[in-house]
């Protein structure tokens, strides 16, 4: 399976890294087979923002890249809490970023304190600051959180209705837009296809755009993907799914101009004169699915949010956790117990519709 997202990725890490401190390179590749390239290309950002607020701030008067491990191991307390003030404050950095970037940053310290090693068999620094500095204390419930996603996902008749407005209604309602109704219908059954695909199976935005043709077993109504932590699965997905795929692979090659050398299953069309098929980046996902969203009346809906969309639909009928979480690929079954607390409308409706039984056998 072949993923540009994640070889463009790795070439953008490789050119923030020539910006960095040679120890965060190193730090970099100790971690280039536990975390994604993603994941990492965040840290090196995160970093960035550091040890340039350390030159804004004067605490070191060189460049970027010359910030030695001897002036890291003299930061105080107050000069980091500082770096979190002035993310919070002048960024406007929520808790949770500024948890995040300083997570990076105690992962970066406590490799150079305990991990890394000089010739002589001594650590890089003796002193980490870092390990005195304490997290945001964010206390949000399971119920909170299912709260604020709730107005933010599909529930009910919209799962069916938002995929069945992006097949055909989003094309009725710009028919008198020849450029706009003119686009719709050369990627509909794409568009379709892919809607219908996360909805029916919650795959990442990563994973989607990973996908080959030869990923799709239309025996077994599986895509073969790598999720997170370089795993491989496969991940089951719905009839509705299979079907919406089916359509779009009748006409792939023709409307795409396929050349048989491109695996990629999601295509983008030829741009200019001598443009090529290429596979669809993750960014022309997130913007098909803003644009469709967006015209649907529920601008808030996202490649994530449809994943979510999917996981609530799930519980509410086949309420196992354990087999939700294999299926969205989570690695701890609490990130799974968020969708056991999103309240569920079309349960409470046909519980009310339904009579009494006289009997309640167990």
């Amino acid at each position: 399976m072949v993923n540009q997202s994640k070889q463009q990725n790795f070439q953008k890490l490789q050119a923030l890294l020539n910006e960095l401190p040679w120890y965060v390179e190193e730090y970099i590749n100790h971690k280039l087979r536990k975390l994604s390239t993603a994941s990492l290309l965040n840290y090196c950002h995160d970093y960035k923002i550091f040890f340039n607020w350390m030159i804004h701030e004067q605490l070191w008067t060189g460049s970027m890249k010359d910030i030695p491990l001897e002036r890291l191991e003299k930061l105080t307390v107050l000069e980091v809490e500082g770096f979190l003030n002035f993310l919070h404050y002048q960024l406007q950095n929520k808790e949770l970023t500024v948890n995040r970037k300083l997570s990076a940053l105690k992962s970066l310290f406590n490799y150079l304190q305990n991990i890394a090693e000089t010739k002589d068999l001594k650590p890089y620094i003796q002193r980490n600051v870092m390990a005195k500095i304490e997290f945001n204390d964010i206390k949000e419930s399971m119920e909170t959180k299912a709260n604020k996603m709730e107005g933010k996902i599909l529930l009910g008749d919209e799962y069916e209705r938002f995929r069945l407005f992006v097949a055909q209604e989003y094309g009725e309602m710009h028919k008198n837009n020849k450029k706009v109704y003119n686009f719709y219908q050369l990627n509909k059954e794409r568009d379709t296809a892919i809607i219908s695909l996360i909805l029916g199976s919650g795959l990442r935005l990563s994973e989607l755009v990973g996908l080959d043709l030869e990923d799709i077993d239309f025996s077994k109504y599986t895509a073969r993907v790598i999720r997170k932590g370089n795993k491989e699965q496969y991940v089951f997905f719905s009839q509705t799914a299979m079907d919406d795929l089916k359509e779009y692979l009748a006409v792939r090659e023709s409307k795409y101009q396929i050349d048989k050398s491109i695996k990629a299953l999601f295509v983008a069309a030829p741009m200019g004169p001598k443009g090529k098929t290429r596979r669809l980046t993750a960014r022309s996902v997130e913007k098909l699915v803003e644009k469709y969203a967006k015209a649907f009346g529920k601008p808030s809906l996202s490649v994530h949010k449809l994943r979510h969309s999917f996981a609530t639909r799930y519980h509410a009928e086949i309420n196992d956790v354990p087999k939700l979480r294999r299926q969205l690929g989570h690695s701890s079954i609490q990130t799974t117990m968020i969708y056991t607390h999103i309240k569920n409308d079309d349960l409470k409706i046909a519980v009310d519709k339904m009579d009494m039984p006289k009997e309640i056998t167990d």
